[in-house]
């Protein structure tokens, strides 16, 4: 706690002065362009990894970066996806995964979390992920807990559909979705391409999106 609190003093004698008009800004207000969606792991750090300054991302993160289908009794994830999209409305959200994750590696190799049953519960609504993953085969158990990852940040945009707030604002045009896989040991990010149903380097592709704008009219 002393290093917490050393870096308080340390931001408050430093970083603030130095953002001290941008502070005076968002004193009232917000307006953030992007709803970021990630795992609570501490190895990923949103405004560090997109080099974002406070006020520019709305950060939801949690346990396996999930979001659960939209039902008659929403949560803090329900709740603040809401708020981003309904009342700050956001024109984008970014549902990330990352290397070596815990929850997706508990998931994906079958581990027995019986000792901690909120988070049994927690990983059901990465199932669906689950089954795509159980369904095909692996050439190590870490390309396994890998595709796990990729595959619960797709299940999760499709979750995040369910949602009425985010299907009207992307019926509007005005919401793109994407998913990223980050990978702490190198840096980069692989960026989920709808259109190609398969992840791409982000920097090779900074045009990737998993949906965008604007969903077709059912015939």
């Amino acid at each position: 706690m002393k290093d917490i609190i050393e870096g308080f003093l340390k931001f408050q004698r430093e970083a603030f002065p130095e953002r001290k008009e941008l502070f005076k800004d968002l004193a009232n207000q917000q307006q953030p362009r992007t709803l970021f969606i990630s795992c609570s792991d501490s190895r990923l750090v949103p405004e560090l990894v997109t080099q974002r300054e406070p006020g520019d991302l709305f950060v939801i993160r949690n346990a396996g970066n999930i979001v659960p289908p939209y039902g008659p009794e929403p949560g803090g994830v329900s709740a603040s996806v809401e708020y981003a999209v309904a009342a700050l409305r956001v024109a984008d959200i970014v549902v990330c995964g990352h290397s070596n994750c815990g929850a997706m590696t508990a998931v994906a190799t079958c581990q027995c979390i019986d000792h901690m049953p909120a988070v049994a519960h927690w990983l059901r609504y990465a199932d669906s992920a689950k089954v795509v993953n159980q369904a095909r085969k692996h050439a190590s158990e870490r390309a396994k807990i890998e595709d796990m990852v990729r595959e619960n940040v797709i299940a999760q945009l499709a979750n995040l559909q369910t949602h009425p707030s985010v299907r009207l604002a992307l019926q509007e045009g005005r919401l793109t979705m994407h998913g990223w896989f980050y990978d702490i040991e190198s840096g980069g990010i692989d960026a989920y391409d709808g259109s190609r149903h398969a992840f791409v380097p982000l920097a090779e592709h900074p045009e990737a999106r998993a949906i965008p704008g604007k969903l077709s009219h059912a015939v």
